[in-house]
Formats: structure tokens, C-alpha cells, sequence
């Protein structure tokens, strides 16, 4: 008995789920998809290593790495600078933010080489010292960082987001923040955390 996966005799739909759950489970060949690229995205040069200087939080820093390397990447293994957090590691959660040039960037989906004389600001360049950034302060007051994992990540992107001039409402400042996720559900809270802030900008 022939035709489609209705028309298939009891044998013929147990020989494919067999033979399908069987290739499921066979390794598929990673060499391609090295540090999670998709063959055919890896900068010219992969697999060479190459010297990045950038500016980070107001210091001159570099180092040797491969051309693959994530900006994340870059910033907690070589840098020593841990505050900003690998989540997702696809650019949909924003606990990598980061500023570069001022401007908001997922670390986790840019490649370091690319970013050569940047300024790149993380979470420990906001304080002055022992002096937390408003923001921060907020965070603290209103409970916005909860068990504190995506904190970094909102914390930079919503200082991004007051000096963008998208904290003139809770709507806007909703909208502007809805790339960074919070696990917790601390959204009301951040909210108000930047609405402070904003006002006392």
C-alpha cells in the first residue's frame, strides 16, 4: 500500500519513525559552525588571530584574538570584565548590551575585529568609583534587579535609552526596553527605575 503518510501501511509507518528517530540522534558535522556560525558568515581571515584596541570604560586596552571572537566574548574572557552576561547568545535577550560609540549593541552577535578604536562602555564603566550611576541607584531603589542576571544588560541599554530621548513615557520607555527580557518579570519596576532617572536627568 502506497501514496502519503495517511495512505502507509502500519509497517511502513513504523520502518519510518524508526529509521527517523535513528537519524535524529546521529552527530552532525560541526565544522562549519564554529563558535555558532552559519558557514559563509565568518569574517575574512577566520581562524587568524588578530590584534583589537579599543577604549573600554575610558582605558586603552587590547588583545590578541581570533578573528571569530565575539565582542562578549572579547569583553569577559580576554578583558577580565564579566558584568556583562551571555544569555541567549543569539541577540534576543540583551543581557550582552553594551554601548559602542554610545550606542546600544547585543556584544554576543558582533564580532570583536570589527569594533578595532571603539569605545565600547559595559556595566563597570557606568559608576565613578564608588559612586553608583543614577541609574543603578534606581535600579536598587524601585527592585528593578530581582535575582540580577539581565540587570546589566537593562541597566546599559536603559541608560541608552534616557539619553536617546525615549524616556518621556512608561509606553515609550516600554517600547524602547523591549529587547532587553527580564526572567524575573521585574518590567514595572524597571520601568519606574528609568522613569526617575529620566526626570532627574
Amino acid at each position: 500500500m502506497s501514496g502519503g503518510f495517511g495512505g502507509a501501511s502500519a509497517l511502513g509507518r513504523r520502518r519510518f519513525l524508526v529509521i527517523s528517530t535513528a537519524a535524529v540522534g546521529l552527530p552532525l558535522p560541526i565544522s562549519g559552525f564554529a563558535s555558532g556560525l552559519l558557514p559563509g558568515l565568518a569574517p575574512a581571515g577566520a581562524g587568524t588571530t588578530s590584534t583589537v584596541g579599543l577604549t573600554v570604560n575610558g582605558e586603552r586596552r587590547s588583545a590578541a584574538v581570533d578573528n571569530r571572537t565575539s565582542l562578549l566574548d572579547l569583553l569577559r574572557e580576554h578583558l577580565g570584565l564579566p558584568g556583562t552576561k551571555k544569555g541567549c547568545d543569539q541577540g534576543a535577550c540583551g543581557a550582552c548590551t553594551v554601548l559602542v560609540d554610545e550606542r546600544r549593541v547585543n556584544s554576543c552577535l558582533t564580532f570583536a575585529v570589527m569594533h578595532d578604536g571603539a569605545r565600547v562602555t559595559t556595566i563597570e564603566g557606568l559608576a565613578r568609583g564608588d559612586r553608583l550611576h543614577p541609574l543603578q541607584e534606581a535600579f536598587i531603589d524601585h527592585d528593578g534587579l530581582q535575582c540580577g542576571y539581565c540587570t546589566p544588560g537593562q541597566i546599559v541599554s536603559g541608560v541608552a535609552c534616557i539619553a536617546e530621548g525615549h524616556a518621556r513615557s512608561r509606553e515609550e520607555i516600554r517600547e524602547w526596553m523591549s529587547g532587553n527580557l527580564c526572567r524575573c518579570g521585574a518590567y514595572t519596576n524597571i520601568v519606574t527605575a528609568i522613569e526617575q532617572t529620566a526626570k532627574g536627568a
